[in-house]
């Protein structure tokens, strides 16, 4: 007569139960990169913002005297590039509505090179005069990824509201710029 020891098949269990944890391990590192990646292509969308942001404010810096032309709203949704009847102004916001969209990278002839939905928003909070220096605050708003809190005050949150399928989505980053009165 054969005997079956007591314990056989232990080992089956042992190995299953540590197959199982070690699954629920993988998908934990899974969706922790898929975050990893969400929060990275926040942050290169942020930056590349953040660069456009400044490109504008230093066109309005170098044409002070015009700064008042600069009032615009450029990006997804404009087709064409403004015309505000100053040549430095029509050039510079060309170049900025065209850098919104993307046009500085391409990939399969379509413009890859910015955030997505970039739109950038030029507004004239007071003009400048004698003896009064002119505030603009340059805004480029975009879709995020994830929701977040909505902007709802000040000027900044007009730029890009409704583009986004819900405010949740939109990110603005926004620059006060001052120009003092060269006359």
């Amino acid at each position: 007569m054969i005997t079956h020891p007591k314990n056989a098949g232990f080992s089956l269990i042992e190995v299953l139960v540590t197959i199982l944890i070690l699954m629920v391990g993988l998908l934990g590192l899974a969706g922790l990169q898929g975050r990893a990646l969400t929060a990275q292509m926040e942050a290169y969308q942020r930056s590349q913002a953040l660069i456009l942001l400044k490109d504008m404010a230093d066109r309005i810096n170098a044409n002070r005297k015009n700064a008042s032309f600069y009032d615009a709203i450029l990006g997804t949704g404009v087709a064409v590039c403004p015309t505000t009847g100053n040549t430095i102004a029509d050039s510079d916001l060309c170049e900025w509505h065209n850098a919104l969209l993307g046009a500085a990278e391409t990939q399969g002839g379509a413009s890859v090179g910015a955030m997505i939905g970039a739109r950038g928003c030029v507004y004239e909070i007071t003009p400048s005069s004698a003896g009064v220096m002119g505030e603009y605050l340059i805004a480029v708003a975009w879709q995020g990824f994830n929701s977040t809190a909505a902007l709802t005050a000040g000027p900044a949150a007009a730029c890009g509201t409704g583009q986004y399928g819900g405010d949740a989505k939109r990110r603005v980053v926004t620059l006060p710029v001052y120009i003092a009165s060269l006359i």
